[in-house]
């Protein structure tokens, strides 16, 4: 019985904490993938003159790599909550 509840109070503090750290990162990524496309429509319509040679990579292209690695290292955080909490039950 005392086993269940730790894995329970395990896995809700693994879940809050993984939810609450993967919304900051998910929502800077979202602004600047509208960023992203934005600026890829205005260069459409002015020539592309502003754009990074082919295979080129700019600072966003990191930031992006950087903010999608953080929201999947908290997601993952929050499943391990979750089967924390599902093993609560099992070991009933």
């Amino acid at each position: 019985m005392l086993l269940n509840l730790v894995l329970w109070a395990g896995g809700v503090a693994l879940l809050v904490l993984g939810v609450m750290r993967v919304r900051g990162p998910l929502a800077r990524y979202r602004d600047l993938q509208a960023t992203r496309t934005n600026l890829m429509r205005y260069d459409d319509w002015r020539g592309n003159r502003r754009r990074p040679e082919p295979g080129g990579r700019t600072g966003a292209d990191v930031m992006l790599d950087l903010l999608r690695r953080r929201a999947l290292l908290w997601g993952a955080v929050a499943v391990v909550g979750v089967v924390v909490i599902v093993a609560g039950f099992a070991v009933r």
